[in-house]
């Protein structure tokens, strides 16, 4: 969209919309949104005159709200220039339809793509597919807890504890509707207060948009019914972990065709080469959909995790699960990140990966048939600390996300490991402190 078109678009949508101020948003490493709030008019002369502007450390900030200095711009801290992007508008809940959200492209004074954005590395992937004539489609599930309920334990895929949480699902539904999110279905989980809500499939960009709203939209929702809402990978030492699991297919930009299944129906070199690359590189990038050292409790043996990256058709207890459909829907469901990742860098880890099993035409292993892969060997990182030093080392990864991102992205990660570090946790306290 040319830049007149675009400050038409904003301009007509706020005026349709009756918009008084609009948050200029962007994800920072961790997924959260930072960016300023200012008068709908305001905005829309700034856009305009390509003058919106922050300072390019909001995405050096760890989870604590500290800054993590990396080469120094975070003491020099040059501004970014912010280009909204107008199929991003949203109306936000809890403004009585008074505040939109727009997520911006964070930009280089001399208009290139920012490389450590979240935002721009997921793009920058998209485009990567682009030149081979494919288009990635995804569909997130997003699992979560509502905290502060009382009653018994829920039994999963219960319907009376959704119809117990009517209330919630319509504000959940009332507010993504204004927001233009799609979603697909929800239903109870596992744990006690455990939900999924997923959105349609679509464009990755736009679902991670998505998923950073969604998130606000069933906080504001908890909130004005006297709860809490948690996307914690484990929030819970003895419950059931929450992921981010995502339905994942390419599809030919000529004739719309899914790649991953041929004329006959059946599974392309580019499925399996997919598959080979998911199983090769995911391993070394835990750290895009592991974030947090909370995020390695959620990958271990039981509470139904997918701690190993086997694969197979229609099977649950696999990373990588082929689910059952025609071939127009042919797809890789990814069921190794968790609800507390970036959406942004989980998608840009699974089109990573993909993309070097294609490029290099890597073959996985052996399909798991009629068997349960959850007491396989564990193939992930078992802490934050570990997947940070793979990560660091994986050239390929590397030089396909970046240099400029992966130094940011591992500033704040070792800077929220330290801060982790400092804690003493009740454990040590308890089994430590008088017997040692």
């Amino acid at each position: 969209m040319g830049a007149r078109r675009a400050d038409s678009a904003l301009k007509d949508w706020i005026a349709a919309h009756g918009i008084a101020e609009v948050e200029c948003l962007l994800a920072d490493q961790n997924g959260v949104a930072r960016g300023k709030i200012i008068s709908a008019a305001d905005f829309v002369g700034h856009a305009r005159t390509q003058s919106l502007r922050l300072a390019s450390s909001a995405l050096s900030i760890t989870i604590t709200g500290d800054y993590a200095a990396y080469k120094g711009d975070a003491i020099l801290d040059p501004d970014l220039r912010l280009e909204p992007d107008p199929q991003s508008l949203a109306v936000l809940p809890g403004f009585e339809g008074t505040r939109a959200g727009v997520f911006c492209e964070p930009l280089t004074q001399a208009g290139e793509p920012w490389p450590s954005a979240p935002r721009n590395v997921l793009k920058a992937l998209i485009r990567l597919y682009a030149g081979i004539g494919l288009r990635p489609v995804i569909a997130p599930e997003i699992e979560f807890y509502l905290l502060g309920e009382e009653g018994a334990r829920p039994a999963p895929y219960g319907l009376e504890a959704m119809a117990r949480r009517g209330s919630f699902f319509a504000a959940v539904e009332r507010a993504s509707a204004a927001a233009g999110i799609e979603l697909a279905g929800a239903l109870a989980e596992c744990g006690p207060g455990q939900l999924e809500i997923n959105l349609r499939h679509g464009d990755p960009v736009r679902r991670a948009d998505q998923a950073v709203l969604f998130k606000r939209i069933v906080r504001h929702a908890a909130r004005e019914l006297g709860l809490a809402a948690t996307f914690m990978a484990k929030p819970m030492g003895r419950e059931a972990s929450s992921g981010m699991h995502f339905h994942l297919s390419l599809v030919r930009a000529k004739g719309e065709a899914n790649a991953f299944a041929d004329a006959r129906g059946a599974d392309t070199d580019a499925l399996r080469w997919f598959i080979g690359g998911l199983q090769a590189f995911l391993p070394e990038i835990a750290p895009l959909y592991a974030p947090h050292p909370n995020s390695y409790r959620r990958m271990r043996p039981r509470y139904s995790a997918p701690v190993t990256l086997a694969w197979g058709r229609d099977n649950r207890s696999c990373g990588l699960r082929i689910p059952l459909s025609d071939p127009a829907n042919r797809r890789v469901e990814v069921r190794a990140p968790g609800a507390d990742a970036n959406p942004y860098l989980a998608m840009a880890a699974a089109l990573a990966a993909g993309w070097l099993g294609m490029e290099r035409r890597l073959e996985p292993g052996p399909e798991v048939k009629d068997a349960i892969a959850y007491g396989q060997k564990p193939e992930f990182p078992r802490t934050l600390d570990e997947g940070l030093a793979r990560l660091a080392t994986c050239q390929p990864i590397c030089e396909l996300l970046g240099d400029p991102f992966i130094g940011v992205f591992l500033a704040v990660k070792n800077a929220e490991l330290h801060s982790f570090s400092d804690v003493i946790t009740p454990w040590e306290r308890e089994h430590l402190l008088d017997q040692v």
